[in-house]
């Protein structure tokens, strides 16, 4: 009989669909004093990559600089039987060649703001690009979960 673990735990396909639904990523990265950094992140997924970007001067990004392991996190559900998520344990990948940070960047504008239109992303990831750092997540260990799988109600 499957565990209860092994029950909720969500396909390979069904975990990239549910992230591709998602628009924010929790990351956490890893302190000086070991204590973790959580923020929120909009990402892109580029050739099979979560790609994140960030200003270059960001704690996060010094973070990353010393120590390049990370945590990512995409949740839903409000009611235990809603809850669904996906955290991945990787490894960052820093980006600061501005041609490359250009290009990564207008695929998260492009994800999440499309409504601006491709000048404007262009324009502002050209602008912005030269103070960013792109983050390209190397995953070393994913965990996910979708409890509408269970049959049961709390």
């Amino acid at each position: 009989m499957p565990s209860r673990r092994d029950s909720i735990r969500m396909t390979e396909a069904e975990m990239w669909d549910y992230i591709a639904e998602r628009k924010n990523a929790h990351l956490a990265t890893i302190n000086r004093d070991g204590s973790p950094h959580l923020t929120t992140l909009w990402f892109a997924l580029v050739d099979g990559d979560i790609v994140l970007e960030t200003f270059r001067k960001s704690q996060k990004v010094k973070n990353l600089e010393r120590d390049a392991r990370l945590s990512l996190m995409f949740e839903s559900g409000t009611e235990y039987q809603q809850l669904r998520g996906v955290v991945i344990h990787a490894r960052a990948e820093l980006h600061n060649e501005v041609a490359t940070v250009h290009r990564l960047h207008k695929e998260v504008l492009r994800r999440n703001s499309p409504e601006i239109g491709e000048e404007l992303i262009e324009q502002a990831s050209a602008g912005m690009a030269p103070k960013k750092t792109a983050i390209v997540v190397r995953p070393e260990k994913i965990i996910s979960w979708d409890h509408s799988k269970l049959d049961v109600s709390y």
